[in-house]
C-alpha cells in the first residue's frame, strides 16, 4: 500500500491523508449534545435524589408539595370554597397555612373567616352540635364529635351501633360489618380506658373516628379493606352473631359481655395502633383533619404518616391535605421514576466526560500530526539546500 501511495498522484495522496486525518468535529458535537442534556437532567436528578432521601419524612414530603402547589391564588380559592361549604375549620386552616408560608391573604377574607369561626363556636350552635353528635353518632364538626366521643365512652354510642348492625346481621339483612366490628372492639376496650385513667383514650377516640368516617362515607376504600381484614382476625363473627341477637340498647351490660366474648383483644394490636394514630391526629389537628386523613390514607402505615404530619403542622394539616391529597404524605412520583431520572443524569454525565476525553485526545492527535507534517515539509524544503553541489 505504501508503494502504491509512493507512485500515486499528489491529489490522491492528499485524499488519503485527509481520510486518515483524525476527525474532531463529531466528538465535539457529541460533547455539546451531552452538555445540553446534562443542563436539563442534572437539576431534575438532584431534586429526585432529595425527594428519595426525604421520602421517609411526611413533613419534608409535604413541604416539597407545598413549594410546588401552594400560593396566594390557591389559598384564596381554598378559603372561598371552605366558606361556601360552611366549613369554618378548613377556612381557618388555610389562613394558618398561608401565614406560616408567608402567603398573603387579603383582610376581607380574614374577616369572613373570623366571623365564620365565631359563629361556629357560639353557645347555641355548640349545644345543638353536641347533642346531635351524641344521639346520632355522625358529627359534622369538633363540637358534635365531642358528643359522639362521649356517647361512645359511655358505651351508649357503641351499643347503639352494635345493636342496630348486629340485629341486621342476625336477621340476614344487610349489615355494615365494619361499623359493627369497630363498635364491638370499642366496647371491649372501653373498660381498659377507665382502668388506665384515660391512657387508652387515644385508641378509644380513634375507633370512634374510624366508625364515624365509615358511616359518613369518608373512609378510604383501601384503608377500609385493611380495617376489615384486621377485624376478621380479631372478632369471632359466629359467636358475635349468636350473642348479639337477643341484646337490646337498654341492656348495656349484656352488650358489653357479648362484645367481650366475641372480641379477642390480644389480637387487636395492629387495629389499636391504627386507632391511636387516628386519635393523635384528632388531638393535634382536630376532628375534621382526622376524617380527612382517613379518607386520604390507603393503609395504616400512611395513617401513621398523617399522624406525624399533624403532630408538627397542627391546625394547618387540613389545608395541606386539601391542597395535596395523598401526595401531601407520599411522593408524587414513584421511586422507580425518580431513580430513572438519576440514572439518566449519570449516563449523560458519563457520555459528556467520555466525549470530552475523546475530543481532547483527538485534538491533541491533530496537533501532533500537524507538527509532524510541518517538520516533514520543512525537511523536504531544506533537503535540496543541504545536498552537495
Amino acid at each position: 500500500m505504501r508503494d502504491a501511495e509512493g507512485f500515486a498522484p499528489p491529489e490522491v495522496k492528499r485524499a488519503l491523508a485527509k481520510r486518515r486525518r483524525v476527525r474532531v468535529a463529531p466528538v465535539v458535537a457529541a460533547a455539546s449534545l451531552f452538555a445540553g442534556l446534562a443542563i436539563w437532567l442534572v437539576p431534575l436528578a438532584w431534586d429526585s435524589g432529595q425527594a428519595l432521601t426525604s421520602r421517609s419524612d411526611p413533613n419534608a414530603v409535604a413541604d416539597r408539595m407545598l413549594d410546588e402547589n401552594f400560593n396566594a391564588a390557591v389559598a384564596a380559592r381554598g378559603i372561598d370554597e371552605a366558606l361556601a361549604d360552611q366549613d369554618a375549620d378548613l377556612a381557618q386552616s388555610f389562613v394558618e397555612l398561608a401565614d406560616a408560608r408567608h402567603v398573603a391573604v387579603d383582610d376581607a377574607r380574614r374577616k369572613q373567616v373570623e366571623a365564620a369561626v365565631a359563629d361556629a363556636a357560639s353557645t347555641a350552635s355548640a349545644l345543638k352540635s353536641f347533642a346531635y353528635g351524641f344521639v346520632a353518632g355522625e358529627p359534622t364538626d369538633a363540637t358534635s364529635f365531642a358528643g359522639t366521643a362521649l356517647g361512645d365512652l359511655l358505651v351508649f354510642g357503641d351499643i347503639r351501633d352494635a345493636v342496630r348492625e348486629g340485629g341486621r346481621l342476625a336477621t340476614g339483612a344487610k349489615a355494615d360489618t365494619l361499623v359493627l366490628g369497630l363498635a364491638c372492639v370499642g366496647l371491649a376496650i372501653t373498660a381498659g380506658t377507665y382502668a388506665t385513667v384515660g391512657a387508652a383514650a387515644p385508641a378509644r377516640i380513634g375507633l370512634t373516628m374510624a366508625k364515624v368516617a365509615r358511616k359518613t362515607g369518608r373512609l378510604g376504600g383501601e384503608l377500609g379493606e385493611s380495617i376489615g381484614r384486621m377485624l376478621r382476625h380479631v372478632i369471632d363473627w359466629g359467636a358475635l352473631k349468636k350473642a348479639i341477637a337477643g341484646v337490646s340498647i337498654a341492656e348495656p351490660a349484656l352488650a358489653i359481655r357479648a362484645a367481650r366474648d366475641a372480641v379477642k383483644v390480644e389480637r387487636a394490636g395492629k387495629l389499636v395502633e391504627l386507632a391511636r394514630a387516628v386519635g393523635k391526629i384528632e388531638a393535634k389537628a382536630g376532628t375534621q383533619a382526622a376524617l380527612d386523613g382517613l379518607k386520604v390514607a390507603e393503609s395504616p402505615r400512611e395513617m401513621s404518616r398523617v399522624a406525624r404530619l399533624a403532630e408538627k403542622q397542627g391546625g394547618k394539616t387540613r389545608a395541606i391535605l386539601k391542597v395535596g391529597g395523598r401526595t401531601a404524605i407520599m411522593l408524587s412520583a414513584a421511586a422507580f421514576d425518580l431513580a430513572a431520572w438519576i440514572f439518566g443524569a449519570l449516563l449523560t454525565l458519563f457520555g459528556l466526560v467520555t466525549s470530552l476525553k475523546s475530543a481532547t485526545e483527538r485534538a491533541t492527535q491533530r496537533v501532533l500530526d500537524y507538527r509532524k507534517r510541518r517538520r516533514k515539509r520543512d525537511a523536504a524544503q531544506l533537503a535540496p539546500l543541504a545536498a552537495p553541489r
